[in-house]
């Protein structure tokens, strides 16, 4: 870890993003991971509604401003049970090699741990090798492969 990336990381502040305002500042990062995202607005529009199935947003704050987030939400299916679901993890590029993505992380399992959610799962594209290799040194293991397709409009 570098001089910077530790002395940033110490002077971090990690607390959930609940207002509008604060949601709206970790709009421009987490647009980074989520490029479709079209406006701030619709942003927070999404959170509120995610909410309501249990997504918090976990910040890392560099006074007002967002340098990582960890988007969860608690789970339950029949092949895993109940777990704690990580939706997005991303950390500021001046940020990255800090600590801040494993801190998101431990934050997380604290709080599933305390939820009583066993496990901590998370998806990630198959072409993410930094991430991969991040969540390796972390102690996470594949566990699936998940398939996807488009499903095209109705038609009316």
């Amino acid at each position: 870890m570098s001089a910077q990336a530790a002395e940033m990381e110490a002077g971090l502040a990690l607390r959930h993003a609940e207002t509008t305002d604060e949601l709206r500042r970790c709009f421009p990062l987490m647009r980074e991971l989520r490029p479709h995202l079209p406006s701030a607005e619709v942003f927070v529009i999404r959170v509120r509604r995610q909410a309501a199935a249990g997504y918090r947003l976990l910040a890392a704050w560099d006074g007002d401003r967002a340098v990582g987030l960890a988007g969860y939400r608690p789970q339950e299916t029949l092949i895993r049970g109940a777990f704690c679901y990580v939706d997005d993890l991303v950390v500021a590029p001046e940020a990255r090699r800090g600590g801040v993505g494993a801190r998101l992380l431990d934050a997380v399992a604290a709080e599933a741990q305390g939820q009583g959610l066993p496990f901590l799962v998370l998806d990630t594209a198959i072409d993410n090798l930094f991430g991969q290799r991040f969540y390796f040194r972390y102690g996470m293991l594949p566990a699936a492969l998940r398939f996807a397709m488009p499903i095209p409009e109705a038609q009316g």
